[in-house]
Parts: C-alpha cells; sequence; structure tokens
C-alpha cells in the first residue's frame, strides 16, 4: 500500500512537470522517458493519431544508444500503420484498451495482431515484454499511444512488466494526453504564424522553421552539455528555444511585396528596408509575459548578427530605427553586435539558419553539396559564426541529418 502511495505521488508530481512543457517535441521526449524511469524499461515508442493512423513519432532505445557515441542520439525513421486490429498499437487505439504481452515473439494465433520483427532484424534488439497504452484525453478519446518495451529486474534482466500499478500508469497516460494536445495547439499556433510569412515569402515553409528550430535545440544542448549546465536548466531553455526559433523570420510579414518577391539581387535601399524585418518580429514580442515572449524577441532581433560585427540591425532604436547614442558608425548606421554581445540564442538559430538554407533546394538555388556546406561553416567560424558553436556543431552533423529526414521539404 505504501509503495502504491509512493507510485501515486511520483506520477503526480511527473503530471505537473509535464504541464509545463509547451513544445511538442520536447514534451513527447520528457514523457516517454519519464514513463520508461516509472517501469523501468529499456526502450518505447509514442504514436500520435492522425485520421485513421497513428503516426511513429518519437523513440526511445538504451541498449542501442550505448552504442553510439556519447552525446549522439538514436536515429529513427517515422512511419504510420492503420488503427486496426491487425498491429499491436493499431489494436489498443482501436480498442482504447492497454495490452501487456511477456513475450511479443510468442503471440499465438488467438489473437488478430502480431509483432513486426523487422526492426529487431535490422538492428540486432531483441523485443521482449511490451506493454501498450492508450493516450486518452479529457473527451475519452484516443489520440496517441504510449509503447514501453522489455522492462529490467534489479540485475537488468529482462522480465514482463507488472499489473500492479496499471491505473497509475494509465491516469499518467491521460494526463501526459491532455498536455500532448495543449502542446500540439500551441504548435498549430505557432505554424499558423509561419504560414502567414510563407504567404509572402515561399522560402519560409513550414519543414524549414521545424528544421531551424530543431536544429537550434540540437546545437543548444550539445553546447550546454559541455558548459555543465544542469538538466533542468538545459530543458527549460529548450523549451522556449524551440518555439522561438520557428518564428525566427515571422517579421517578414511587414516587409513589402515588391522587395520580399523580387526575383534579383536587392538595391542597397532595398536590402536596408528588409533588415527591418528583425525590428518587426522582435516588435510583435516587445511585450513580455512569458520566457517564450522574450526568447522570441531576442531570436528575430538577433539571428542576422555576426560574430565579427558586420551583421545587422545592430545597436538600434527599435521605436526609431536610429542607431542607439554611441553606437553610430562612420557612415551614420548603427553598429553590429559582435562576439558575446550576440545573446546565445540568437547566435545559434543564426548557425541553424544558414545551414539549412545551404543545405535545402529553394525555388532560386540546388542544394550545396553537404561538404561544400560543413567547409562553408568552418571557414566562418570566427567571422558570422561564434567559433564554438561551430566546433559544437561538427560533432552533431549526424543529428541534424536525422532531422533533415524527419522534416523533409514538399517537393522531396
Amino acid at each position: 500500500m505504501e509503495c502504491h502511495e509512493s507510485n501515486l505521488k511520483k506520477v503526480l508530481n511527473l503530471g505537473f512537470e509535464i504541464s509545463q512543457i509547451k513544445d511538442i517535441d520536447l514534451l513527447l521526449e520528457k514523457i516517454l522517458g519519464e514513463a520508461r524511469a516509472f517501469t523501468n524499461c529499456d526502450a518505447g515508442s509514442i504514436y500520435i493519431k492522425e485520421g485513421d493512423s497513428l503516426k511513429f513519432s518519437y523513440a526511445q532505445n538504451d541498449t542501442l544508444q550505448r552504442q553510439l557515441l556519447p552525446g549522439r542520439k538514436l536515429p529513427y525513421s517515422t512511419f504510420s500503420i492503420p488503427i486496426g486490429n491487425t498491429s499491436i498499437a493499431g489494436y489498443v487505439a482501436a480498442n482504447s484498451s492497454i495490452l501487456n504481452i511477456p513475450d511479443v515473439y510468442e503471440i499465438t494465433n488467438a489473437y488478430p495482431f502480431s509483432f513486426n520483427r523487422s526492426y529487431d532484424d535490422i538492428t540486432g534488439f531483441r523485443t521482449c515484454s511490451m506493454l501498450t497504452i492508450p493516450l486518452n484525453n479529457f473527451r475519452n478519446e484516443v489520440i496517441g499511444v504510449l509503447q514501453l518495451i522489455n522492462a529490467m529486474d534489479s540485475p537488468g534482466e529482462v522480465i514482463p512488466f507488472a499489473d500492479d500499478d496499471r491505473e497509475i500508469i494509465t491516469y499518467f497516460a491521460n494526463t501526459a494526453a491532455n498536455a500532448m494536445e495543449r502542446a500540439k495547439m500551441t504548435r498549430e499556433i505557432i505554424l499558423r504564424m509561419n504560414k502567414m510569412a510563407e504567404m509572402r515569402d515561399p522560402k519560409e515553409t513550414g519543414p524549414h522553421v521545424n528544421r531551424v528550430a530543431a536544429y537550434s535545440v540540437t546545437l543548444y544542448e550539445a553546447w550546454a552539455k559541455k558548459q555543465g549546465l544542469s538538466q533542468g536548466e538545459i530543458d527549460k531553455n529548450r523549451d522556449v528555444l524551440r518555439m522561438s526559433a520557428m518564428l525566427h523570420d515571422v517579421g517578414k510579414v511587414a516587409i513589402s511585396d515588391t522587395i520580399l518577391k523580387k526575383p534579383g539581387r536587392f538595391t542597397p535601399e532595398e536590402f536596408q528596408v528588409m533588415k527591418l524585418h528583425t525590428l518587426y518580429g522582435a516588435h510583435l514580442f516587445s511585450d513580455i509575459y512569458s520566457d517564450f515572449d522574450e526568447s522570441a524577441g531576442i531570436v528575430a532581433l538577433n539571428h542576422h548578427e555576426r560574430w565579427d560585427g558586420k551583421g545587422y540591425p545592430g545597436y538600434i532604436d527599435q521605436q526609431t530605427q536610429l542607431p542607439l547614442p554611441g553606437y553610430e558608425t562612420e557612415t551614420g548606421t548603427a553598429r553590429g553586435k559582435q562576439g558575446e554581445e550576440i545573446p546565445l540564442f540568437g547566435r545559434i538559430v543564426a548557425l541553424a539558419d544558414v545551414y539549412d538554407a545551404l543545405s535545402c533546394r529553394r525555388c532560386y538555388k540546388e542544394a550545396w553539396d553537404e561538404s561544400e556546406v560543413l567547409n562553408n561553416i568552418r571557414e566562418e567560424a570566427g567571422k558570422q559564426f561564434d567559433p564554438q558553436l561551430v566546433e559544437v556543431f561538427l560533432e552533431c552533423v549526424d543529428s541534424f541529418k536525422q532531422i533533415e529526414k524527419l522534416y523533409p521539404d514538399e517537393h522531396e
């Protein structure tokens, strides 16, 4: 009884923690990690319902993770399966019921579903025990499926999942589902803001901003771990950075079409107008009600600054658009911020944005070869980019490639 009450208190605390996370991708990571810790299992995944299908949206696997170099993340591909009785996750979603299977290789023909061994065959991993739980929102609608794999005993041997905490894990799953709905709504609001920019500038696509945001979070996390920051601080900053980075160019909605959609090079006068999108974007978040507002304003304003001080808009009054006193150059423009004068999130998004712009095809150019992209970024260390961030970036390239696969452009 005492153990049950302790577990219930733990789950209630976890429910509060996950309710504070606003970004859906980071929320899925937190939900799966905490569910695995609670049940002491080796691996797991989360599916999100999309129409009549389940989209494989997030995965963790400690056994396979240990085979990677430190700091690297486990690669996985997204795919969809139909909701129905032929698969384990599909059955759970269709029937809104929990399945606790001691060994998925021993499922008999008495059941309508079966286990697909293809992933195990490719990786050499052995899936055995599996606990699959529907994620029901407050309307008792299934919005996804949580799948936990290979419960472990104290010596580290695989065992079946216990049935004792079924009610508690169900409560956690339902709390997680409601948090997921809120986070998905937040993501949709951000994407709609970006769609306004996309209507004006076709380069600002949903996949582009999702990639830039994911690159930024990966880069920040790797940098923060090298700096010895606490996991709590890292998690908090990842959440606001992820959303802020998606809105880095939202200020373009205020730029005239004659400039924004001009096919050729800008005149010097037109380029000065184009630079103002940083100020317009920051102005959208000038009324600060949360960490997100502050972060989004910082990113919008600073993602075109350069480490060598030759970027824009520099030290400029956002209201008058004139240089701040003492920061005028000989030509009367504002001096650019340089080095660590540029806020960290601005330096991170600057690098992530350029990497994506060079790596992907656009209507006006082909994608650069990977070696060309990496050479360019190396050459710009200490010039356009923070040299320390470039060093960390080069260690994260494999993770960036995986992100590209998760958010492909529509033409690919």
